[in-house]
């Protein structure tokens, strides 16, 4: 069952279009994340789905409700959490989270409260300021007050920015197991790790959908090649092979470096040509990450606002 389902969405500011017919689907229990760069239109499609914005053109259903007709009914069903830490710092956890009780009607609320502070591992921080937790129990906080409800859907608008990488991957721990509950995730991410956690991406770019898929199918779909090139002196080799045909991206990784190319055989002359100029240089075969495709997407898009 979809439990989004959304065809030719589009959303104008003005005359610039920051959601350029968009189409997605998200089965129940999946955790879809949703890439691009800043600006891309990632959080406009996401405030459309959760009915906080009507779109100018096109259709679709969100947990069976028509998102331009039913947005009130979506609202209520639907967990979402914004980029920014938005409860009252100058509240406990425990007081921001009775308020959120009270905004969805939830009877009774000192349950409602004492369950979601369990669950979230929150119950010896009850009593504690809001504004004085660290990025990663603000984030906990946050995912608590999305889920008090119980929603059938959960809405993540880049969750895990500036949490430490022990924090968030408690967080991701904890929304998979949301989701093996039955719980749907869309979760809009920069990091390439949180993204190959997902069952599948949806990669968007200054509005426009370029890619859906597993993240194998993603990389093998964007058609790069990529090859690990070693020895002295890299920073002249990097040099040399920038602007070559065939050279799409030429990036220091540790002490080696990873150059990428859509067109294999001119990437594959470009390489020789370097490994014969340059003494002690060898070239192996790589394999292309996502971010490798991230990247390639990324160069190859128009921004819309500019």
């Amino acid at each position: 069952m979809s439990v989004i389902d959304v065809r030719g969405l589009v959303k104008r500011f003005g005359d610039k279009t920051v959601v350029d017919h968009v189409t997605m689907t998200v089965d129940e229990g999946e955790i879809v994340g949703f890439l691009g760069p800043n600006g891309s239109g990632k959080t406009t499609t996401i405030r459309i789905m959760c009915g906080l914005l009507t779109p100018d053109e096109g259709e679709g259903t969100v947990l069976g409700f028509d998102i331009l007709t039913d947005a009130l009914k979506i609202k209520r069903e639907v967990g979402y959490m914004t980029q920014k830490f938005s409860f009252y710092e100058d509240l406990t956890i425990g007081e921001n989270l009775e308020f959120v009780a009270r905004l969805y009607q939830l009877r009774p609320v000192e349950e409602y409260v004492s369950r979601t502070l369990q669950d979230l591992g929150l119950t010896t921080r009850r009593n504690q300021l809001a504004g004085t937790l660290s990025g990663g129990w603000k984030q906990r906080l946050a995912l608590a007050a999305c889920i008090m409800h119980q929603p059938k859907l959960l809405l993540l608008d880049e969750p895990t920015a500036g949490v430490d990488p022990k924090a968030r991957r408690e967080f991701w721990d904890e929304i998979h197991r949301l989701a093996s509950g039955g719980l749907t995730v869309l979760v809009s991410t920069h990091y390439m790790d949180e993204a190959e956690r997902c069952h599948r991406i949806s990669y968007i770019s200054y509005g426009k959908m370029l890619a859906t898929g597993t993240v194998d199918e993603v990389v093998r779909n964007a058609g790069l090649t990529t090859f690990v090139v070693q020895g002295p002196r890299l920073d002249q080799v990097a040099e040399a092979l920038q602007g070559r045909p065939g050279i799409d991206q030429v990036a220091p990784f540790g002490a080696t470096l990873h150059v990428v190319g859509s067109d294999k055989a001119a990437l594959e002359k470009a390489l020789a040509d370097v490994e014969k100029e340059h003494r002690g240089v060898t070239v192996a075969p790589g394999e292309t990450s996502l971010e490798d495709v991230f990247i390639q997407f990324m160069s190859g898009s128009k921004d819309n606002i500019a």
